[in-house]
C-alpha cells in the first residue's frame, strides 16, 4: 500500500507562525510537523509516500528529498489552486495503482494506530474511515455508524448525533477517482471529499475505524502546543551536547549536538534542547518545552509548556508559558508572559475576526517571527503577535498585534 500525505495549504488559519515558514515546516517536539506524519507512516509499514505540496512547496522539497535515510521513498505533486479535499486528492491518482492511506497533513496520529487501520482494512475488504471520538464534535464532521459501517455524515451539525467525526484520515481505492471527477463544488466553492463519500456510501459500505491513542487536529497557532505535549511524551532523553557539572536534568531530557547547559539550571522532561542551543545559568526550563536550534534561555528565566524556534532568545528575568514563540525573537530584560486569565476561565482570543474560546485555561503568547520587546514589557494571556514587531520598554500588549507594528 502507497501513502498520500495533503500538505499543500498556505496555512492561513496558523498566522503569524506561518507568515515566513510552510504549515507542514513548523517545529513540534523538536522536529517540522510534517517529519512526524512520515514517521508515523513509516510504523505502519509503508514505504512509498506522495506528498501534496503548494505555498513554499520547494522548501518542503528541500527538507525532505527522496527520503534519504528515513527508509521511505518520496515523491511530490504540486497544487497550484486549492480547490478542496477531493480535488486534492484526485491530483495524486497518478501516484497510486491500488488501495491508498490519505491523510490530511495537519493531524497529529501515531504509527500504531496507522498500522491498525491499514490492517482493518485488509480484514474490511473496503474503503475505511479513520474516526476519532472527541467530547464537543460540532466543529467537525459528525459521523454515525451501524454495526460498524458509516451510516451518516454530516459537517458541523448544531446537534450532534454522535461524538466521533472524521479524523482526516482514510484507505481509498481506486474507485475513489470517478466519483472525486463527478463532485459537485460545495456552497463555499469546493470540492469536497464528504460529498464524495456521501455518493460512495449508496455504492458500497464504508467502514469506520476508531483510532486508538491520542488523535489532535493542528488547525490554529495554540493547538501546536497540544501537538508539541503530545509527540513529547514518548521521548527518550539523551545527551549529546554539553551538561555542565551543577546543571539537573530530570526526567527524559534530549540535549542535542552543540547545546550547552550550564551551571544551576534545572531541567525537567519531557524538553528537548535544540542543536546549539544555550541553557542557564540558573534558570528553569519545566516539561513539554521544545527549545530551537541556536535559542537561548538565559539567567533567572522561567519557560514553561512552550514552543521557542531556531534563534530565539529569552535572555534575562523572563517568565515564558504555554507559548509559541516564532524565529529570531528576542525577549528584553524582565519581561513576562502572563498565560492565566485572573477569573481562571479558558483563555479567549480574537482570531479570524471573532473572539475564540481556545479551549485552554492556560495560554500564553503567540509571537510571530522577528518580534523584538524591550525590557520589563508584560504581554497578556492570549496575546497575537504579528510577525516583525517592536514592543518597546515597559510596554503592555493584548489583543491581536498587527504585523510590523510598533507599539510603545
Amino acid at each position: 500500500m502507497k501513502a498520500v500525505i495533503l500538505a499543500a495549504g498556505e496555512g492561513t488559519r496558523m498566522r503569524p507562525l506561518t507568515a515566513n515558514l510552510p504549515k507542514p515546516l513548523l517545529p513540534v517536539a523538536g522536529k517540522p510537523f510534517l517529519r512526524h506524519t512520515l514517521e508515523a507512516v513509516r510504523q505502519a509499514g509503508i514505504r512509498e509516500v506522495t506528498i501534496l505540496i503548494g505555498w513554499q512547496g520547494h522548501r518542503i522539497r528541500e527538507s525532505f528529498g527522496r527520503g534519504g535515510d528515513s527508509e521511505l521513498v518520496i515523491d511530490y505533486e504540486e497544487q497550484t489552486e486549492r480547490l478542496g479535499t477531493a480535488n486534492a486528492i484526485g491530483q495524486l491518482r497518478k501516484h497510486v495503482d491500488g488501495p491508498f492511506l490519505s491523510i490530511n497533513g495537519d493531524v497529529v496520529v501515531s504509527g500504531e494506530a496507522l498500522k491498525g487501520l491499514v490492517a482493518y482494512h485488509e480484514k474490511a475488504g473496503g474503503p475505511v474511515m479513520a474516526l476519532a471520538e472527541v467530547p464537543d464534535p460540532r466543529p467537525f464532521g459528525v459521523v454515525e455508524l451501524t454495526d460498524g459501517r458509516v451510516s451518516g455524515l454530516e459537517e458541523k451539525p448544531r446537534a450532534p448525533k454522535s461524538h466521533l467525526i472524521n479524523a482526516g484520515i482514510y484507505v481509498f481505492e481506486p474507485d475513489i477517482f470517478p466519483l472525486i471527477d463527478a463532485t459537485p463544488k460545495s456552497p463555499r466553492g469546493e470540492y469536497e471529499i464528504t460529498d464524495t463519500i456521501r455518493t460512495l456510501l449508496t455504492k458500497r459500505d464504508v467502514h469506520g475505524f476508531r483510532l486508538p491513542g491520542e488523535w489532535l487536529d493542528v488547525g490554529r497557532p495554540w493547538d501546536l502546543l497540544r501537538a508539541n505535549a503530545a509527540l513529547l511524551k514518548p521521548l527518550k532523553g539523551a545527551v549529546h551536547g554539553t551538561v555542565d557539572a551543577g546543571a539537573t536534568l530530570v526526567g527524559e531530557v534530549l540535549v542535542e549536538a552543540g547545546a550547552h547547559v550550564r551551571p544551576g539550571s534545572h531541567v525537567e522532561g519531557p524538553t528537548i534542547i535544540g542543536p546549539e542551543a544555550e541553557v542557564g545559568p540558573n534558570c528553569y526550563i519545566r516539561p513539554s518545552t521544545a527549545i530551537g536550534p541556536k535559542a537561548k534561555v538565559g539567567n533567572a528565566c522561567e519557560v514553561k509548556n512552550s514552543i521557542l524556534m531556531g534563534g530565539t532568545h529569552v535572555p534575562h528575568q523572563n517568565y515564558v508559558g504555554d507559548s509559541v514563540l516564532g524565529e529570531r525573537c528576542n525577549l528584553g530584560a524582565g519581561t513576562k508572559v502572563a498565560n492565566l486569565r485572573l477569573d481562571e476561565a479558558n483563555v479567549r482570543v480574537r482570531f479570524g475576526g471573532a473572539e475564540v474560546d481556545t479551549g485552554l485555561r492556560k495560554l500564553g503568547v503567540i509571537m510571530g517571527d522577528d518580534v523584538k520587546v524591550g525590557i520589563n514589557a508584560s504581554i497578556d494571556a492570549g496575546t497575537i503577535i504579528g510577525e516583525g514587531t517592536f514592543i518597546g520598554p515597559g510596554a503592555s500588549v493584548r489583543g491581536n498585534i498587527a504585523p510590523r507594528s510598533r507599539i510603545f
